[in-house]
């Protein structure tokens, strides 16, 4: 890789050892990826949890923090797994919660504002077209790049707390303009009209193309889709297909057009996705044992519009004897939530409220689950359908009011 005078001084650590250190980790990255040189970055965001990070993680953070490691751009972090005042109430062990927060106070060492939300570009950070930002995890990469334009890689715990040191990223991936034009079409020919159908889009694209590399291009549309269902799209395609962008013809700012999407690429392969589709994915969820103690909406964490929604849709209604629900969202959003009396409503009819944490990397799950005897889990939300599968749930996706319906009807459809 090239380095400029800064880059060198850096390695040569003139900055100190703990820039050195990070510049010299994200060379081999960089090397890795055959980058042939650093972008500077504007902002990061990293995951910084003990249920990811273990003992090793939290071992890395404390020298990281002896070496008076602080990071030089904004930089957030990512959703953690635990809410504290629910520890004891959830059954997580006491030992975690503390390590837990040692690495909160690490972080905040090292100038790492902890957010801990997998929603920050709708609730701390939007970025704006061609800007380059190191964010990690999948949901958010995919937004920034597809629905603001700006670039970015799925960038790994160390690698995003690096950048954030550095100011810098390797420029490789989705960095570089040729990786960011469609390379396949998708008409939308289905109504859409809940969220659980845009996840289901993105569960159907993906798992046909799993390849970070592919490019789908959205058209068709009988209208442009809110942002929250550009999240849902975004995290089920990140989820089934590994995949990191996706164009929508007029609505995402690198496609005004189709021919503008495409650029000089003829598509790969073109998709027609119709209400039977999406009739058929929600179709093909084994019912298991029938069950219908556990309900969740999460991954991502609900914007304020989510949690208006629903709370509207659980309003005057309770939970099911024996029924657990559980909503995950941001720290500032439960706050927003709180004042505007929507949480109220959700509390009043039994939901659990969490804030910030998701649902699937919540410390302890797996005995969680054996202890509430939960075997299937139901939800709106396509991404945490799928990747919560290691512990051993058996999940169906359903629409929003059939979830509600489910949670307090104790009957599983």
């Amino acid at each position: 890789m090239r380095l400029t005078p800064e880059e060198q001084g850096m390695l040569d650590g003139k900055n100190g050892e703990a820039v050195r250190e990070a510049l010299e980790y994200q060379l081999e990255i960089g090397k890795f990826w055959g980058a042939e040189r650093f972008v500077k970055i504007t902002n990061a965001h990293m995951m910084g949890d003990i249920e990811v990070m273990g003992d090793a993680g939290l071992g890395f953070m404390k020298r990281a923090c002896e070496h008076h490691t602080r990071c030089s751009v904004p930089i957030t972090t990512n959703a953690r797994c635990m809410d504290f005042p629910y520890v004891d109430k959830l059954g997580q062990h006491p030992a975690e919660a503390v390590k837990e927060k040692q690495i909160i106070q690490y972080l905040r060492q090292m100038n790492v504002c902890t957010s801990d939300t997998c929603i920050n570009y709708q609730t701390v950070y939007q970025p704006h077209i061609g800007e380059h930002v190191a964010w990690g995890d999948t949901g958010t990469v995919i937004y920034a790049n597809s629905v603001f334009g700006a670039r970015t890689n799925f960038e790994g715990g160390p690698s995003a707390l690096a950048a954030a040191v550095t100011g810098r990223t390797p420029e490789y991936g989705f960095h570089l303009e040729h990786h960011r034009k469609g390379t396949i079409s998708v008409r939308l020919e289905a109504q859409l009209d809940d969220l659980a159908d845009w996840g289901a889009i993105g569960k159907i694209v993906g798992e046909k193309h799993p390849n970070y590399y592919a490019v789908p291009v959205f058209h068709g549309m009988r209208r442009a889709p809110v942002a929250d269902e550009l999240k849902h799209l975004g995290c089920a395609l990140a989820s089934y297909g590994s995949m990191a962008m996706f164009h929508m013809v007029g609505v995402t700012p690198e496609a005004p057009t189709l021919e503008a999407a495409f650029g000089a690429n003829a598509p790969a392969e073109e998709m027609v996705i119709t209400d039977s589709d999406l009739a058929r994915v929600y179709a093909s969820y084994s019912l298991g044992d029938r069950s219908a103690n556990l309900v969740v909406f999460s991954g991502p964490q609900l914007s304020l519009f989510e949690m208006k929604d629903i709370s509207q849709r659980f309003a005057g209604r309770h939970v099911h004897p024996g029924t657990q629900v559980f909503v995950t969202t941001a720290a500032s959003v439960k706050a927003s939530a709180r004042e505007l009396g929507y949480l109220k409503d959700l509390e009043d009819a039994g939901v659990t409220v969490l804030e910030g944490v998701c649902f699937y990397i919540l410390e302890n799950l797996s005995e969680m689950r054996i202890k509430n005897q939960w075997t299937n889990m139901i939800s709106n939300s396509s991404k945490i359908v799928n990747i919560i599968g290691a512990h051993r749930f058996n999940t169906i996706l359903r629409e929003t009011q059939a979830c509600v319906d489910i949670a307090c009807t104790g009957k599983l459809v």
